[in-house]
């Protein structure tokens, strides 16, 4: 399975739900659509900062990371993006993959 960060903002009116329901209940949410999708919830922490919510998860597949961004922010309550990550391994077999490849202008 692959892995990726959801990192959220919620919307006034996510923020509005987010205050009835509380954080505890949004994770259960966020925890079932994923793992309704067939994959698995490695950490959901809530932020400070940019963004409100930091999911890393696994998931099938790219598409069905999609298919969840796309649901989430269908909603209008949380502004959703994804990031793939990659492991040690997979940049290490990254770096031995020959190319050839000429910078602009040169």
């Amino acid at each position: 399975m692959a892995k990726f960060l959801l990192k959220s903002t919620f919307t006034v009116d996510g923020i509005k739900g987010l205050m009835k329901d509380g954080g505890s209940k949004r994770a259960e949410v966020a925890t079932k659509a994923i793992e309704g999708l067939g994959g698995r919830v490695e950490s959901l922490c809530f932020g400070l900062g940019e963004y409100d919510t930091y999911v890393v998860c696994e998931l099938p597949d790219h598409k069905t990371a999609a298919a969840l961004a796309i649901a989430i922010r269908a909603t209008g309550g949380v502004d959703t993006r994804v990031v793939p990550l990659l492991t040690p391994e997979e940049v290490d077999e990254a770096t031995r993959q020959q190319l050839k490849y000429q910078s602009p202008g040169a």
